[in-house]
């Protein structure tokens, strides 16, 4: 599987990897990592083979993250990032902070769909309840109180509705990003109009995005729907 870097800034975290397909249609991946430095694209690197072996292009995403630039960059990355999809409306998937990404970008950038995969899609509540050690707080620079205005911008139920089919897959057993914190971003969306629902799997947080188990064609349904073929 051969990958095609394009930059789409002149920072080396700003660039995107993508997989051309056979007309399977287009996903863009965006990892997760609680934003931090540490984890990069190839965290979801197994999903872009495993799409691209049914025959999607799968642009897979990387961006500047906690300690490599101040926010709003990551922000600022992600939807640069999507404006350089060509082949129309994609749809966005993303795993844990990626899940955040895909549904604020969402708001921001023309997508055919969203699947969030153990999403943080609640980001004050994830401040306030110390999810990933602090990592939201880390991310946006301080707590909601302080910054009201970045979690303004920064939240994604803060920008509903989305106008976009929106499927949040999440374990129940997930001890890093809690199951409520989808159940709570979906009942909001659905309250403002949006085609959205919660998808329960087994497992935990990185099974999710994990092809090799046995909730990954639960996933790929998800990817269908939110895409409009499901």
């Amino acid at each position: 599987m051969c990958a095609d870097r394009l930059p789409y800034g002149d920072d080396p975290a700003q660039f995107v990897d993508v997989y051309r397909g056979d007309g399977g249609g287009s996903v863009v991946l965006l990892h997760g990592g609680f934003w931090r430095a540490r984890v990069g694209l190839d965290h979801i690197a197994p999903v872009a083979a495993d799409l691209h072996g049914r025959g999607h292009t799968v642009v897979n995403v990387e961006y500047r993250r906690v300690g490599q630039a101040p926010f709003p960059a990551t922000l600022d990355d992600v939807e640069a990032a999507l404006r350089l999809v060509e082949e129309g409306p994609a749809v966005v998937v993303g795993h844990s902070a990626g899940g955040h990404l895909a549904a604020w970008v969402a708001s921001r950038v023309p997508v055919a769909g969203v699947v969030s995969l153990a999403g943080v899609l609640t980001l004050a509540d994830a401040a306030r309840e110390g999810i990933g050690e602090g990592a939201a707080t880390d991310f946006v620079g301080g707590p909601p109180d302080e910054l009201p205005d970045r979690y303004a911008l920064a939240d994604p139920v803060a920008h509903l509705p989305l106008g976009v089919p929106l499927r949040a897959v999440h374990a129940r057993a997930d001890d890093r990003v809690p199951f409520d914190t989808s159940v709570r971003y979906v009942e909001a969306a659905r309250a403002a109009g949006d085609d959205a629902a919660l998808v329960e799997v087994p497992g935990d947080h990185f099974t999710v995005a994990d092809p090799t188990h046995a909730s990954w064609p639960t996933v790929l349904g998800a990817i269908a729907e939110a895409s409009g073929q499901g």
